[in-house]
């Protein structure tokens, strides 16, 4: 937190501490990252493995709205920074987003995944089994929009069957 002090005020970065700021266009809004790095709490850090902490601040432009959000994340990798330096580390960690959005959002918003109440032996991991199938599915049929492959199937489930039972998936 000390280092982003004296960056405010003008001051150079420590030598360990690596940064990186990307700034994007995405959905008609502008967004800004900028990454920090650092591997000098390891010492300090109780954590098993870690290699490097690291703080994002993401301010993100909404001229539609004409407003701005900002969000800081703190966090830590078992990366070391000569297999992760900050370009890297803030790919990666838009990667795993683009999965949480892709994947998570799709089970927990779409199929309700999250609202589900099986708790008598394996069932919830099961019903997490049979959604990742209707994911997959879907996105093999070229269904980009889940919620519009659900209406489809609920309007015509003999479709549904089909699709699970046939060799090769079409509709």
């Amino acid at each position: 937190m000390h280092e982003v002090c004296n960056l405010r005020q003008g001051c150079v970065l420590n030598q360990d501490f690596q940064m990186v700021t990307r700034i994007n266009k995405n959905r008609g809004r502008i967004e800004k990252r900028t990454l920090m790095v650092s591997s000098m709490l390891n010492d300090y850090l109780d954590w098993p493995y870690v290699a490097q902490v690291f703080r994002l601040e993401k301010t993100i432009w909404h001229p539609k709205h004409k407003g701005k959000t900002r969000e800081i994340v703190y966090g830590l990798t078992s990366l070391p920074a000569e297999k992760a330096g900050p370009e890297k580390l803030l790919s990666l960690i838009r990667q795993y987003w683009g999965i949480e959005a892709g994947l998570h959002f799709r089970r927990d918003v779409t199929l309700h995944e999250d609202a589900t109440r099986l708790t008598v032996g394996k069932s919830g991991h099961n019903m997490a089994i049979l959604n990742n199938l209707v994911i997959g599915l879907c996105l093999q049929l070229g269904f980009q929009n889940l919620a519009k492959a659900r209406r489809l199937f609920c309007a015509q489930p003999r479709k549904a069957l089909d699709l699970i039972l046939s060799d090769v998936p079409t509709l």
